[in-house]
């Protein structure tokens, strides 16, 4: 066998293995970071309740089922309202025209999940959803996510699963602990939910941003 042959048969594996690396590199960084991605957005609460959150697991409690809430009168009209995160302060504040309406302490994404910066609008309501998501000892199945408030803008479609919602799983609020989404004590998001836009009908599970019923403006900032 030629010195020349023997050279080409010893690169050929390095030029595939080195190949297959930068392929995997490549689609692993142009996959995109994803938040707290519904199963789908029926909004009807499951039956399954067992849900696991860094390696505990926890049971999903029922409130998702309770018809409780109604749509909240305000002062200013849907247009005016708007709903401010701060992640420097772990802070959501939500305004009614001039005045606050609610004012409360959050968890918004870790690190390596950010919680998006900018300007967006909810474009869907789910009454409840199960989430599932991230790996190893950060691997979470949440059944019964209550009170799901989906946002999206030009730059963050909203099939990236980003929202705001009532949390079951941890009290830790006011540091950030969540895959990105903003993550809510679940009688304030209840509260937010049935005061933001779209106005969701008393006999629905699910309510999606029209231009007669837009979705309510939401502020995130550092």
């Amino acid at each position: 066998m030629s010195t020349r042959l023997k050279v080409f048969l010893l690169a050929v594996p390095l030029v595939v293995l080195f190949g297959t690396g930068v392929l995997f590199r490549s689609a692993k960084e142009a996959s995109p970071v994803l938040g707290c991605v519904a199963e789908n957005l029926s909004g009807i609460a499951q039956e399954d309740i067992s849900a696991i959150f860094e390696g505990n697991s926890l049971i999903a409690p029922q409130i998702a089922y309770a018809r409780t809430g109604t749509q909240v009168l305000a002062a200013a009209s849907p247009n005016d309202r708007w709903i401010e995160v701060d992640l420097s302060e772990q802070k959501l504040r939500a305004w009614d025209g001039g005045s606050m309406f609610l004012e409360t302490a959050v968890s918004s994404g870790l690190p390596g999940t950010p919680t998006p910066t900018g300007e967006f609008r909810v474009w869907v309501k789910l009454r409840a959803s199960k989430m599932e998501g991230g790996e190893g000892r950060y691997y979470y199945y949440l059944p019964n996510v209550p009170y799901v408030m989906y946002f999206e803008n030009e730059n963050v479609p909203g099939w990236r699963g980003y929202g705001l919602h009532g949390t079951y799983w941890h009290n830790d609020f006011g540091t950030p602990r969540s895959h990105g989404c903003v993550n809510l004590p679940t009688s304030v998001a209840e509260k937010l939910y049935y005061w933001v836009a779209p106005a969701l009908p008393s006999d629905k599970n699910t309510v999606f941003a029209s231009a007669e019923n837009p979705g309510t403006r939401i502020i995130i900032h550092d």
